[in-house]
C-alpha cells in the first residue's frame, strides 16, 4: 500500500512510472539511484508491505551532514511535477512466499494512480544467454501490447533489440519458444501481469554477471535515457549523472594495510 508523505497523495495521474526489478548483479536498483540522484527527486511517500525484507537506513542521496540524518525504507516513492515522473526505489528482496502478492499491489497502484506508462528496469544472467543473445549489444527490451502502440516507432528508431525468446525445449524442439529471464527476480511475471491487465509497460534489461555492476548500471541509465530523454545531453556526449554518497558504501572498507 502506498502512504503518501503528506495528507494528500501526489495526482501521479499521466506520470511515467520508473521502478526496478530486483534482480542479478542489483543493476536495475542502481540505475534507479542514478536517476533518483541525477534529477534530485522529491521523497513523496513510502510502500507498506509485509512482501519485502524490513530494513531502515541513513538518506541513501545525501547532500549535506543535515539531511543524511533521515531515515529510508526498503520501498519509497520520489517524483517530479516538472517532469511528470515517479519512481518507485525498492532496498530490498521480496520473500519467496510473497512475491505474487508484491506483484498484485504493484499492478493494483499502476492502475489506481493512473500512471501513463510504467518502466521496468532489470537484468539477466549473461552466462545463461543462448547464441542468439550473444550478438551485438546487451541491452534489451520488452513492450506489452498497450504500450506497443506508442512507443514501437520510435523504439524502431533507436535500433533496439527486442528481448529474444528461447526454446522451451533445448536440443530437442525448436518450435516452442518463451520467454526466459534468469536472474530477473519478477520481470518476467509482472510483465505477464501487465499484458493481462492491458497497462502500458516497457522493460529495460541487460546481460550481466555478479560483480562490481556499476558500469551496467550506467548503461542501463544511459538506455533509458536515449528514450525518455531524462537529462538533456549534446548528440555527441554522454549523460552526466551524479553517483549518489551511498555508492562510496557499496563494497565496504578497503583492505586494512596490517593484514600485509
Amino acid at each position: 500500500m502506498f502512504v503518501p508523505t503528506g495528507e494528500t497523495p501526489p495526482p501521479f495521474k499521466g506520470y511515467t512510472l520508473i521502478l526496478p526489478a530486483v534482480s542479478v548483479g542489483n543493476v536495475g536498483q542502481l540505475a534507479t539511484d542514478l536517476i533518483i540522484s541525477t534529477l534530485q527527486l522529491a521523497k513523496v511517500g513510502h510502500f507498506h508491505t509485509d512482501a519485502l525484507i524490513p530494513m531502515v537506513g541513513n538518506n541513501p542521496y545525501a547532500t549535506s551532514s543535515e539531511n543524511a540524518k533521515e531515515l529510508s525504507t526498503n520501498a519509497e516513492v520520489y517524483c517530479s511535477k516538472e517532469l511528470k515522473l515517479a519512481v518507485l526505489q525498492i532496498r530490498a528482496p521480496i520473500l519467496q512466499a510473497k512475491t505474487k502478492e508484491f506483484r498484485k499491489t504493484i499492478v493494483s497502484w499502476i492502475k489506481s494512480s493512473g500512471f501513463s506508462r510504467t518502466v521496468l528496469l532489470s537484468s539477466s544472467h549473461a552466462y545463461q544467454r543462448d547464441d542468439q543473445q550473444m550478438q551485438g549489444t546487451s541491452l534489451r527490451f520488452l513492450l506489452s501490447p498497450k504500450l506497443e502502440q506508442e512507443a514501437s516507432q520510435r523504439i524502431k528508431e533507436l535500433e533496439w533489440r527486442e528481448m529474444e525468446k528461447v526454446s522451451a525445449f533445448p536440443g530437442i524442439s525448436d518450435s516452442e519458444k518463451k520467454l526466459y529471464i534468469p536472474g530477473g527476480g519478477i520481470t518476467r511475471a509482472l510483465y505477464n501481469d501487465c499484458c493481462n491487465e492491458d497497462i502500458p509497460m516497457a522493460v529495460l534489461l541487460t546481460f550481466c554477471s555478479e560483480g562490481d555492476n556499476i558500469p551496467d548500471a550506467f548503461a542501463l541509465a544511459n538506455y533509458l535515457n536515449d528514450w525518455l530523454h531524462l537529462l538533456s545531453t549534446p548528440a555527441d556526449r554522454s549523460p552526466q549523472w551524479n553517483v549518489p554518497a551511498s555508492w562510496k558504501l557499496l563494497f565496504g572498507n578497503g583492505i586494512p594495510p596490517a593484514i600485509f
